[in-house]
């Protein structure tokens, strides 16, 4: 296997994770990277392909749909190697969950995945917040990075509807023709905050 990035999936640079790219077969991905490149010059003669097509083309070119999908692997793959390393000590004190927020963390799953759509209303707001947590502030997303992070963020196949009630709960921020959406600046209330913490620990 070719590591074409050596980066740790949890290493930060300036605040940004810092997202590892590998492949088992260089002389593959570079043919794929090629292929990408001359389709792109057909499209657009003496234009250099953006940042963001770049970023999607050395993507695909490892075998990843997206740039987006490949940075929620890494994030799974956090979940991974914490799941095994020891909890880390901490004098904070534990915020108590209640009876909303416990039945709304069951309807996640180990790696704080959502499993399910909540029956009840006050568990499906709460859980929302658990989808919230899943992007980073100070960053605009398309709608299609809004949907990969919830395809990946969810289990039971409907990203439309938690996008609806993120953007109905203002957890997030969207312009009116859907071409950007931001991640809100929140205060979480006690109750979103146990829930909250309980599912960091499972990342």
């Amino acid at each position: 296997m070719t590591t074409i990035a050596t980066t740790s999936p949890v290493s930060t640079q300036r605040g940004r994770a810092l997202v590892p790219l590998h492949c088992d077969d260089l002389s593959q991905f570079a043919k794929t990277l090629r292929q990408q490149l001359g389709e792109h010059l057909e499209k657009s003669p003496g234009a250099a392909p953006s940042h963001v097509q770049l970023l999607n083309m050395l993507a695909r070119a490892a075998g990843h749909r997206s740039v987006q999908a490949l940075r929620a692997q890494a994030t799974l793959t956090r979940v991974s190697a914490s799941a095994t390393a020891p909890p880390a000590a901490s004098t904070a004190p534990t915020a108590t969950l209640g009876a909303h927020a416990t039945k709304a963390l069951t309807q996640f799953d180990e790696h704080g995945r959502l499993a399910r759509w909540p029956y009840k209303f006050a568990v499906q707001r709460l859980a929302m917040w658990g989808l919230w947590l899943r992007f980073e502030s100070n960053r605009t997303y398309t709608e299609r990075e809004v949907n990969e992070i919830l395809k990946a963020w969810t289990t039971y196949g409907d990203h439309v509807t938690p996008r609806r009630e993120l953007v109905e709960m203002k957890l997030l921020g969207r312009k009116p023709d859907c071409s950007a959406y931001w991640k809100e600046p929140q205060r979480p209330t006690d109750e979103v905050r146990a829930l909250l913490q309980a599912l960091r620990a499972r990342r």
